[in-house]
């Protein structure tokens, strides 16, 4: 069992917010990276940060997306950086599922992720952090992705309806 797809991008792309509704409309569960990271290591994502640093929390957060993608039938939203992991990119491509690039501007994102200071990476500088990380991830992400969904000006229930009927296409290509 795997999941029915992944959804990936940048913080503030609507992973989780569109996630939570494309799920609905599947009839599927929902499933957010950072909540099973803070599942598997019994404190919150921040706290993981702060206790093993960034290389600390990337490795608990492979080993739920993982395991996630062996045993969960369901929407799968991972974390932006997720995919800076070798380990993560290699188990997406082992189990084959649909793989969604979230896209929006750097405005965009910006506005939705506020002040950053729920986000362990972007607390600092929000604009700034962002514009680094998705010069740093955006090839990752295209290399990745077998779809891809611009979230600009679309509401989380458009994203989901866009992607539901992609990948509604694509299972019957």
């Amino acid at each position: 069992m795997t999941p029915r797809a992944v959804l990936v991008g940048l913080p503030g792309a609507g992973k989780s917010t569109s996630g939570r509704r494309l799920a609905k409309i599947l009839g599927l569960p929902f499933a957010d990276s950072d909540d099973l990271v803070e599942a598997a290591a019994g404190r919150s994502v921040a706290a993981v940060f702060a206790d093993s640093g960034e290389p600390g929390f990337r490795e608990v957060e492979a080993a739920a997306i993982a395991s996630a993608l062996s045993d969960f039938d369901g929407v799968l939203a991972l974390g932006g950086g997720a995919l800076s992991t070798a380990a993560t990119r290699d188990a997406l491509a082992t189990a084959g599922v649909p793989v969604v690039l979230l896209r929006a501007t750097l405005h965009t994102l910006t506005a939705r992720v506020g002040d950053g200071r729920t986000r362990p990476l972007l607390a600092a500088d929000p604009p700034g952090r962002l514009g680094a990380l998705a010069a740093e991830r955006d090839p990752v992400y295209r290399a990745v992705a077998t779809m891809t969904i611009d979230t600009d000006g679309r509401t989380p229930g458009q994203v989901a309806a866009t992607v539901a009927a992609r990948l509604h296409e694509r299972s019957r290509a």
